[in-house]
């Protein structure tokens, strides 16, 4: 998953765009009430990132192949019936396999891809972002986008689990059907202790499950050429309802940035006081000197690291029937 943390600027690219001009326009069906409603409720509408080009099966390959490995997630589903992280991600080995087999992987086993940063790191996918928030940024009057973009290419029984995003974050779906379990931002499906334990985990977004949860949900079966956006932190799932290629963006707002900082705050006084606040709790003028404090606190490093190492349980083998071959666990260094 993208983070707050990361740093796209790390990774320069100077390759030649494939497609130079990106079709226009980008947003196909953007209404009125897509402006009222837009980081203020659940909201869909069209797009033209399949006229990019950028999609298909051939240019897909060819991302893989020249994308950096330390930006590629290859990932399997574990165990459906684990109580309360059901369906959670294991890190597989992907090294000399080709972009052709990593892409029959994900249409044929239960391979979930994240090519993060896709749309930062390559100049003809940072056209299509540039163009695709570019109109945003016209129908919504605001300038102030800071998107990262990854593409997800995942199997037609992928999964993925109950978790958060801690920015602002779109949907764009290119290829396939996905259906979108969506849940209350309440202390019963985002307790406070669970989102500061994302915010000090670098590489885990996942949240306590409960199958109960699904009675609460806003269920969205997702077309192709349909972006999708919600509410700040708003917990959900997905579940593949076929072969999906989607694109994930995702922004830093005002609103996000000091709420993570406030709860930075908390998470610290949680770990190294043993307090128990509650962002929930606060008022707006605790939770602006928790932001004050958050961000302070960042800065000088003393933000706790729950980060446990990203362990690989298996590697992608073109000569299995799943494509899956399960190991012995190790780090991963790659």
């Amino acid at each position: 998953m993208l983070t707050e943390n990361e740093n796209y600027n790390d990774v320069q690219n100077t390759e030649e765009a494939h497609f130079d001009v990106p079709p226009s326009p980008m947003l196909t069906d953007w209404t009125e009430e897509n402006s009222q409603k837009f980081q203020k409720d659940i909201m869909s509408f069209g797009h033209n990132l399949a006229g990019t080009g950028l999609f298909t099966d051939e240019a897909l390959i060819d991302l893989l192949e020249r994308h950096p490995s330390e930006l590629l997630d290859v990932c399997t589903m574990g165990a459906a019936d684990h109580p309360i992280y059901p369906n959670r991600f294991r890190t597989g080995d992907f090294r000399g396999v080709s972009g052709e087999t990593l892409l029959a992987a994900a249409k044929a086993g239960r391979v979930w891809i994240n090519v993060r940063e896709a749309m930062n790191v390559h100049t003809d996918y940072k056209a299509a972002l540039d163009a695709m928030y570019g109109e945003l940024a016209e129908k919504t009057g605001n300038q102030a986008f800071n998107p990262r973009g990854g593409i997800l290419i995942s199997s037609p029984v992928a999964k993925v689990p109950y978790h958060v995003d801690k920015t602002e974050t779109i949907l764009w779906h290119v290829r396939g059907r996905k259906r979108m379990y969506l849940y209350p931002r309440t202390q019963k499906f985002i307790p406070d202790r669970a989102y500061e334990a994302t915010l000090t985990n670098f590489i885990d977004d996942d949240l306590p499950y409960d199958a109960s949860f699904d009675e609460a949900a806003t269920i969205i079966d997702i077309d192709e050429n349909t972006a999708l956006s919600w509410t700040l932190n708003a917990p959900h799932r997905v579940d593949n309802q076929s072969f999906c290629v989607s694109v994930t963006t995702e922004y830093s707002t005002a609103e996000s940035g000091m709420k993570n900082a406030a709860m930075l705050t908390n998470a610290t006084l949680r770990h190294r006081l043993g307090m128990n606040p509650s962002y929930a709790e606060d008022g707006p003028a605790a939770r602006k000197v928790k932001s004050f404090v958050g961000r302070a606190i960042r800065k000088v490093g003393m933000v706790p690291n729950t980060t446990t190492a990203d362990m690989v349980t298996f590697k992608i083998d073109a000569q299995a029937d799943d494509f899956i071959v399960d190991t012995d666990p190790y780090q991963r260094t790659f």
